[in-house]
């Protein structure tokens, strides 16, 4: 039922908006079919609207808002006293001034006061000042009141005259035969004229025996025609606004322009089965009765751009008063929205058959009464629909009602039921709607927090908006105990808390919301907590403290600390968490944490306090407390001897820190090479000592030993050979040491004789020449190949045929790096040249390069001389002049003495000046010259 009921509004605001039948011709169609499918429906619609429920429905349907009062104004003894047979036929308002026209060709005035009863109801108190008989038979058919004439136009047997507003009595004319216009159907003022003239009123007027419209300017003692145009059909209903007529004719509605004459059809009406009617609302716009119980509306252009009201099939008057369509039928009244094309109220109306609305006030009549409609205050409407938790209806009518409030009032307003909208889809549950109108109301965020108890700070000075924005007194009202709708609540302020804790909405306070938002963070175990402590927060500590230690966040209970100032306070409360005092699962790297804070605070005694602690429960880790901080302005530098003294009783944190300080920073002091080396040397007698060795332990200790010694420059040489000088398995690194010295022989006969180690002896001689000249490397394998050749010394048993072997691998590996004359001198007689042929043919092979490499450059110097020799001939064959008058081109003196020389192009310079320049530099002026030589 409900379907059919909104169906005719609907289905013609699908064509208008979709398929975009706006304009009148267009709409002749879409009647046709409109009024089929009505009929369809209507059948369907008859025969269930019998059953109860469709019956409660209707009923309900009939108010969802109350807008109007329903008032009397003229009761029926004040009008006709005992005269049971006057009828009210029209009635017209002007200000206070009530006239009424009845069926004896009277006119009554009243005078209409304002009034409250004592229930704060609105009211009226009618008084009758006057009534006049107009002399005629008929009724009074249509009274119009012109208050700039403080004249009333009535419409009386087909008579149009003028009348005194305070007398009643009828002007004459200036002629005097009064303002009359004969043969008049009906009527209408022009309440958007055209004319300037202030003493003049505009009319539109029907013929009752022509297809004609006139237009009439009334002025206070007469009337003057101003045009007349023809229609296609008798007209039987008319509405002036401007230069627009909206016209009902016999069989449609159309459009005309009296200035230009042009016309606009609009959509079929059958009069003869219902009254027309046109009523002009608003500047160049109309409201007509349709066919198919419709109320549309028009503009002068012949197009719709409100959709239609559905009202009843037998609607007898209408008026608009914004934002409501009011129609009237034999039985009610009904109070349609024109913003969402509702039914809004009902109201039950015996007998009424006039309905208008003057300048606002919309009144009625029966045939024995006149009430008035009075509009109940916007805001009290808005309420009602907010109370029904229509909110949707209630915001339509709040930003439909904007022209009609002053802007400033509008906002705030606005701005509240919004907020009132939102808190009651937020108690429906609807979080997104709900945050939406929160947003666009920008409601003050403490408002939703006061919802959950003890969220706001104890420092905050919150009260609630008074009169309240919601019926809620916490969230537990709201979801009547149910624990997993206030979970869901509280998921939702989380969200929208985390929302606007940044934008302007939280100004003043945020506070407020960040200690809030912590509380619900540590509540529900959020992974955002940290995120909120770690960045730029406004979290009050003394409410926060007891929340945190409450639900165990004791890692963001010391990053709260550290925002506010208090590291030592956060080191002590993280420490107990380390050592396992306290529980927190937020991170299983806690003690990694502590030590990169320690590592980064600029609280350098903070740093002392704290370390040990780290590098008793883990040096490794601990010691990067020092080897990982930087210095900048905020951190300042530790004194590395400061460190190594307090790290002295934690061995492998100094071993790490020396390592740090010499491998990495490559820092160049002595005392710090020197002590790892130091270190070094003792790790590895340490692990010498040990029974049984750790052979893998022990080789990584020589190899990190054995590279310091080679890689460093620094060390005390003569130092470290003295610890190690009677430790015979520390002979590889002796040898580096006599290296360090410059003392080649004793380290290669280390190598050689006492370690046999061959390829150490090699290797031996390229790092220690790695940064020095070919020559000296020579030198270094010549002393090689004469070790090896001298054989073993007297006294030490070897094989001399191992050596021999070893200096003809030597011979042939490195032959590029030897002398091979000096080598073929050293060799013994007895040798086998098959031995030394790889050395041999690379000897040779070189020899021949450079032989060959050098008559290549002998021969490309040789053509260089040539050509210089050629370009010089050139030269001499021309002449150069040479004159007093003639200027040196460097010194730009002129020329005393015919000694010059000549520069390519023939340029002539002085002796002396050319031999200052070469002695100063290379020619730095580009002359002319075609050759490139010199």
């Amino acid at each position: 039922m409900i379907s059919y009921v909104r169906y005719k509004t609907s289905c013609f605001y699908f064509i208008q908006q979709v398929l975009g039948f706006r304009s009148g011709p267009k709409l002749h169609g879409w009647w046709i079919w409109h009024k089929q499918l009505c009929s369809i429906m209507e059948n369907a619609y008859q025969s269930i609207r019998s059953k109860p429920w469709v019956k409660v429905t209707y009923a309900l349907a009939k108010m969802s808002v109350k807008a109007f009062e329903l008032v009397p104004a003229v009761e029926r003894d004040l009008l006709m006293g005992d005269k049971a047979r006057i009828n009210i036929e029209c009635i017209e308002c002007c200000g206070k001034h009530l006239y009424v026209g009845t069926n004896d060709c009277f006119i009554h005035h009243f005078l209409l006061a304002e009034v409250a009863s004592s229930k704060g109801k609105p009211g009226y108190l009618a008084q009758k000042l006057l009534h006049k008989y107009l002399g005629l038979k008929k009724p009074v058919a249509e009274l119009r009141a012109a208050s700039a004439l403080e004249r009333l136009i009535v419409l009386c047997e087909g008579l149009v005259f003028l009348v005194d507003m305070v007398t009643l009595e009828t002007v004459p004319s200036a002629g005097g035969g009064g303002a009359k216009i004969r043969g008049v159907a009906s009527f209408c003022v022009n309440e958007n004229p055209v004319n300037a003239d202030p003493f003049c009123v505009e009319m539109g007027v029907l013929s009752s025996k022509r297809r004609t419209v006139q237009i009439y300017m009334v002025y206070e003692d007469r009337v003057q025609l101003v045009k007349e145009l023809t229609t296609p059909e008798q007209p039987c209903a008319v509405s002036l606004d401007g230069y627009f007529l909206c016209l009902a004719l016999t069989t449609q509605y159309m459009i005309l322009n009296y200035n230009t004459g042009a016309s606009q059809d609009l959509f079929p009406y059958n009069s003869e089965e219902r009254t027309p009617i046109v009523k002009r609302i608003g500047r160049e716009e109309f409201l007509l009765a349709a066919p198919g119980g419709l109320g549309m509306f028009a503009n002068a252009e012949g197009v719709s751009q409100r959709a239609p009201v559905r009202w009843s099939e037998s609607v007898i008057g209408a008026a608009v008063c914004f934002p409501y369509v009011v129609a009237l039928d034999e039985s009610f009244i009904t109070i349609h929205s024109m913003l969402d094309q509702q039914l809004k109220q009902t109201l039950s109306f015996r007998d009424g058959h006039i309905l208008q609305n003057f300048e606002g006030k919309v009144i009625l009549a029966s045939t024995k009464a006149v009430y008035v409609l009075v509009p109940l205050p916007l805001e009290r409407q808005i309420q009602d629909l907010l109370a029904n938790h229509r909110v949707e209806e209630a915001l339509i009518l709040t930003e439909g009602a904007q022209r009609n409030i002053p802007k400033d009032k509008f906002q705030n307003l606005h701005k509240r039921i919004l907020q009132q909208a939102g808190f009651i889809q937020f108690g429906q549950l609807q979080f997104l709607e709900a945050k939406e109108h929160f947003r666009k109301g920008q409601l003050d965020v403490r408002e939703l927090i006061s919802l959950c108890p003890l969220l706001l700070p104890a420092s905050s000075s919150f009260t609630r908006c008074h009169p309240p924005l919601h019926e809620f007194a916490d969230l537990n009202h709201l979801a009547q105990g149910d624990q997993e709708k206030v979970l869901r609540c509280k998921k939702f302020l989380i969200s929208y808390l985390g929302e606007v804790r940044s934008t302007e909405v939280v100004n003043g306070c945020r506070e407020d919301v960040d200690t809030a938002l912590l509380k619900l963070y540590a509540e529900q175990d959020h992974d955002s907590l940290l995120d909120l402590l770690a960045s730029d927060n406004a979290c009050v500590l003394a409410d926060s403290v007891p929340w945190l230690e409450k639900y165990h966040k004791y890692f963001a209970l010391g990053l709260l600390y550290h925002y506010n100032g208090q590291d030592s306070a956060a080191l002590q409360l993280w420490i107990r968490v380390a050592d396992g005092e306290l529980q927190d699962p937020t991170r299983s790297d806690l003690f990694e944490y502590i030590v990169d804070f320690l590592c980064t605070s600029s609280n350098v005694d903070l740093v002392w306090k704290y370390a040990d602690w780290a590098l008793r429960k883990d040096p490794i880790i601990g010691v990067h407390i020092f080897t990982k901080r930087h210095t900048s302005k905020d951190q300042p530098e530790l004194n590395p001897d400061d460190v190594i003294t307090y790290l002295g009783k934690h061995n492998q944190a100094l071993l790490l820190y020396l390592e740090n300080l010499v491998l990495e920073k490559r820092v160049q002091k002595e005392k710090f090479h020197t002590h790892l080396a130091v270190l070094y040397l003792e790790r590895v007698l340490s692990l010498m000592s040990q029974s049984p060795k750790d052979e893998e332990q022990l080789t990584k200790a020589r190899e990190r030993l054995q590279a310091l010694l080679r890689e460093s420059d620094l060390y005390r040489v003569q130092f470290l050979l003295a610890k190690m000088e009677n430790c015979e398995e520390l002979l590889l690194e002796r040898a580096t040491l006599h290296g360090k010295l410059e003392e080649h022989d004793k380290a290669l006969h280390i190598l050689v004789h006492q370690l046999r180690d061959f390829p150490s002896a090699e290797a031996f001689c390229i790092w220690a020449s790695s940064s020095r000249d070919s020559a000296y490397r020579q030198q270094l394998f010549h002393l090689l190949l004469g070790v090896y050749l001298d054989g073993s010394p007297p006294g030490q048993s070897g094989d001399s045929g191992e050596l021999e072997m070893a200096a003809v691998d030597l011979l042939n590996r490195h032959g590029e790096v030897f002398d091979a004359v000096r080598v073929l001198r050293m060799l013994p007689e007895g040798w086998s040249l098959q031995l030394l042929r790889p050395f041999l043919g690379r000897a040779i092979r070189a020899s021949m390069h450079a032989c060959r490499t050098s008559r290549i450059a002998l021969g490309l110097a040789h053509s260089e001389n040539l050509q210089l020799l050629h370009d010089r001939l050139k030269e001499c064959k021309r002449p150069v002049f040479v004159s007093e008058k003639k200027g040196c081109h460097l010194c730009h003196n002129t020329f005393s003495e015919p000694s010059v020389v000549c520069l390519p192009g023939g340029v002539p310079v002085h002796t002396h000046c050319v031999a200052q320049r070469v002695r100063d530099s290379p020619t730095k002026r580009q002359l002319t010259n075609s050759s490139k030589h010199t």
